[in-house]
Parts: C-alpha cells; sequence; structure tokens
C-alpha cells in the first residue's frame, strides 16, 4: 500500500474516475491473460497524454514504481503488479479519444489505449486496416511497448515496420512528452527515436499516441489447409509457395496434430476437413490475398491456389502430401481457436520462439524426441507463424501429473527449452512477447554485458524513474 496522501493528490490530477483504489475494484487490473496475479498499490487511468504526464511526473518526484498496462493480454507478466502492493498500475484503457485518419497518406494518428478491434472497425469503411493479425485484442501501446508480429507477419511485417511515429512520456521528474509523431514514411535526419519505445516492454517511457501505417483490405482471399509429406518438407513447400505466388501468399501457419485434435475437442463445432476425421501430425494454413475485386475474366485466386498446388504436387520429389482448399472463415477459425483448445488440455506452460525459418521443425522434431524422456506427462502442442520462424510452443501438463506438485519443475522446464532453443538453435526466447518479469532471468543470462550496459544506459538517459517491470540494466 501506498499513503493514502499519495491517492488524494492523484486524484486531484486525473479526477474520480482516473484513479482507483478499492482492492475489489483493482482485481481486473492485477489479474494477467494466462497466469499473472499481482497486488496493486493503485489503478491509475489518464485520459490525455497531459495527465499521463503529469501522474507520471508525480510518481517520479516521490519515488512511486510505475507498471504501465495496455491490453493486459501478454503472457510474460509484463503488465501486471508484483505481489508488494506497492506497485502503481498506469492502465492505457481511456486514453481513446484521438482518431485521425489520412486516406491520402494511408496513415491514423489515434490514442494509444484504443483496441486493435475498434481501430480496424473504424477503418473498415475505408477499406483500410491495421496488418497485425491476433487471436487477442490488445491496444495498441502494448502493440508498440511488445513488438507485436501477428498471423499476416510474411506479408506485412510486424508493429515496428508499420509504425511511422508516436509520442511517448518520460518517467522522469518533469514527465517529459517526447512528440515523435512523424507522418513521413522517410526521414532520415538523425536517429530514430521511435525505436527505442518499441519492443522494449515500455521501460523507457509509455507511449500515448500512435502514428500507423494502414494497408488496403484484402478484396480477394483464398486458403488452405496443406499437409507436408513431412517434416523436413515443411521449409520446402514454403520456399515452392513463394516462388510461386510472391506477394499473393500472406500467412504459412504451422499446425501440430497435438493442437489441432485439442481444439476439435474443445470446439465441437468446428468442420474436422480431415479424411476420416484423423488429423495428419503437421498442417499448414496457407492464404493468399489481392487487394482488389474481382476483374472480369481474370482467374479467381481458389483457381490460382488449386493451380499452384497443383504443379507443387506434380513436382520431383513432391513436399505436398494433401491439401484441402475451404472458405477463408471456415480455415481460419481453427487456428483462431488454437490457444484456447490447447490451455484447456491441463495446465498450459507458454513459450513464445523464434529461429531461422530452416530450424523451426529441426528445434520441433528435438523437442518431441526428448520429451518423453526428460520431462514425462509433458505434451507438446505447438503451433505458430512458421512463415517468419516463430512458434507458440505450448507444454500442456496432464491435470494428475505428479509433476505438477514438484516446486522445481517449471523452472527447470523452462531453463531446459530456452537452452535447446537458444544455446542449440541460436534462436529468440522471445519473439513477440517482450520481455516481462517471467523472462527477466533469462534476459539476464543470454544477453553479453555490454548489451546490458547499453540499455541500462537508455533507461537512466530516457526514463530514470521506477517504470516498467523490466530491469534492461
Amino acid at each position: 500500500m501506498i499513503d493514502e496522501h499519495h491517492i488524494e493528490a492523484l486524484t486531484k490530477i486525473l479526477g474520480d474516475k482516473g484513479v482507483v483504489a478499492r482492492p475489489e475494484d483493482m482485481q481486473a487490473y492485477e489479474t494477467g491473460a494466462r497466469y499473472d496475479q499481482g497486488r496493486a498499490a493503485a489503478v491509475l487511468r489518464p485520459s490525455t497524454t497531459a495527465e499521463v504526464s503529469a501522474a507520471v511526473a508525480y510518481c517520479v518526484r516521490n519515488g512511486l514504481a510505475l507498471i504501465p498496462q495496455s491490453g493486459n493480454t501478454g503472457l510474460v507478466s509484463g503488465s501486471t503488479p508484483d505481489g508488494s502492493g506497492k506497485e502503481i498500475l498506469l492502465s492505457l484503457d481511456r486514453l481513446t479519444r484521438q482518431f485521425a485518419l489520412d486516406t491520402d497518406n494511408r496513415s491514423v494518428r489515434v490514442d494509444a489505449g484504443v483496441r486493435l478491434s475498434e481501430l480496424n472497425r473504424r477503418l473498415e469503411e475505408h477499406d483500410l486496416f491495421f496488418p497485425i493479425d491476433l487471436g487477442a485484442d490488445p491496444r495498441l501501446g502494448g502493440m508498440v511497448a511488445t513488438n507485436t508480429g501477428g498471423s499476416r507477419f510474411l506479408k506485412y511485417g510486424d508493429v515496428r515496420r508499420n509504425t511511422l511515429g508516436l509520442k511517448v512520456v518520460l518517467a522522469d521528474e518533469d514527465g517529459t512528452v517526447l512528440d515523435l509523431a512523424c507522418d513521413l514514411r522517410k526521414n532520415n535526419t538523425g536517429v530514430d527515436w521511435k525505436q527505442i519505445f518499441i519492443g522494449t516492454s515500455g521501460a523507457f517511457g509509455i507511449v500515448t499516441e500512435c502514428v500507423l501505417n494502414l494497408e488496403r483490405v484484402p478484396k480477394q482471399t483464398a486458403t488452405a489447409f496443406l499437409v507436408p509429406a513431412s517434416g523436413a518438407h515443411v521449409l520446402p513447400l514454403l520456399n515452392a509457395m513463394e516462388e510461386r505466388l510472391g506477394a499473393y501468399l500472406s500467412a504459412f501457419e504451422g499446425m501440430s496434430k497435438n493442437a489441432i485434435a485439442a481444439t476439435f475437442a474443445h470446439v465441437p463445432s468446428l468442420k474436422n476437413p480431415f479424411q476420416g476425421g484423423n488429423v495428419p501430425d503437421y498442417v499448414i494454413l496457407a492464404e493468399i490475398s489481392r487487394t482488389w475485386a474481382p476483374r472480369e475474366g481474370e482467374q479467381s485466386l481458389d483457381a490460382v491456389l488449386e493451380s499452384v498446388l497443383a504443379e507443387i504436387w506434380e513436382s520431383e520429389e513432391a513436399p505436398l502430401a494433401d491439401a484441402f482448399v475451404g472458405p477463408p472463415h471456415e480455415i481460419w477459425a481453427l487456428r483462431h481457436a488454437l490457444p484456447e483448445g490447447v490451455k484447456h488440455l491441463g495446465k498450459l506452460i507458454a513459450f513464445d520462439l523464434s529461429f531461422r525459418r530452416g530450424d523451426i521443425m529441426a528445434f520441433c522434431d528435438h523437442m518431441k524426441a526428448e520429451m518423453p524422456e526428460k520431462f514425462p506427462d509433458v505434451t507438446v502442442c505447438d503451433f505458430g507463424h512458421v512463415g517468419d520462424g516463430g512458434v507458440h510452443f505450448n507444454l500442456v501438463v496432464a491435470k494428475d501429473s505428479p509433476l505438477l506438485t514438484d516446486a522445481t519443475f517449471e523452472q527447470r522446464l523452462r531453463d531446459w527449452v530456452f537452452a535447446v532453443a537458444v544455446e542449440q538453435y541460436r534462436g529468440s526466447f522471445s519473439a513477440e512477447h517482450a520481455i516481462g518479469r517471467r523472462n527477466q532471468g533469462y534476459y539476464d543470462f543470454y544477453t553479453p554485458e555490454k548489451l546490458k550496459e547499453m540499455a541500462g544506459g537508455l533507461k537512466t538517459l530516457t526514463s530514470p524513474g521506477k517504470l516498467g517491470s523490466v530491469r534492461f540494466g
């Protein structure tokens, strides 16, 4: 808890709606998307950049620790307080007023508390969208802080690639506002300061406003489930698709048999397209798209996809064993249901990893072979963005497993998975969820001392106050 006079002072700055201090009202903010549960001293809910600045300045001058919270959809304990009851949450949930669309520039200036779904709903009438496709519905500030990628990274890139400018409040005694909200795509006039605040977990400053690149909504799409001849054929299949489809290819998502089977069991309304209901060992969701409406005499995208798949099928040492072309809404329904399906199998321990594209299947095969010996009762339910080397490496422990009574089990499991991913396969322990308290120890262990020293220097330079859940120095 913090002294009552701090609550009174912050209420004067933010108003009655801007401060939540009763324990029963803070629970939703203290509870994370999956397994986080902390205790906050208070929750601040500013509605403007000026209010964020004033509140942050007060907290820094009084030595109060702040944890920025956006949509609270992350999985690495980055947006929830610890258990001390001494950290103040600063939520972006009221920072939603600004929405300035520039259709000619194909960009939008928007407050950081706006949710992704709301942004795209408002853009829909203009045939534009922010091209980061996620299963969750985060707020934009958190997407910037974690540099999210998503299912269509292959075509559109991540948040970093689609951010033109930012407005940021620094955690110093003045609550300094940095106006980096540039609308330009080309601006080589020195250091690109906005990059310091993208993907760094909110430790260097609180994003309050974003200027985002927009893309045209596809008017034609075609999708298919592809069954590779084997795990070793996934990359050749991707290469064959890219060679023949170029910029048409917008998604290439991998799904393991265990993940799919768990999802069909949890969501019986999903259509099972596989012969006899037998799920293959591995399945690829492929999507191709065009931004223009169908033209007279133009080959449909379904026909394009079927033609390309037939060509690959007939090639020498074909990497494709089977394919099912189907309606996009049915195909994507399975992919979007995977996180919930896997979660209901038992205790879920999730990893967000990234590899070179050629290593992702080798890593997964290696872990599936080693897991029964290392950790019996743990089931691998992996799925992810194979086209860009990302994998949601989900491990599920049976509810009655004796492993759950072992206090050291989860730490040993995490240590082993990260050691194999980073040391043997030269991968990343955080593909698109940033660091957070859950990954702090691995950042400390795997980051070279000089880089930690430089990051610590940037933290001191930008936000010397107690900001964020991550220690960069």
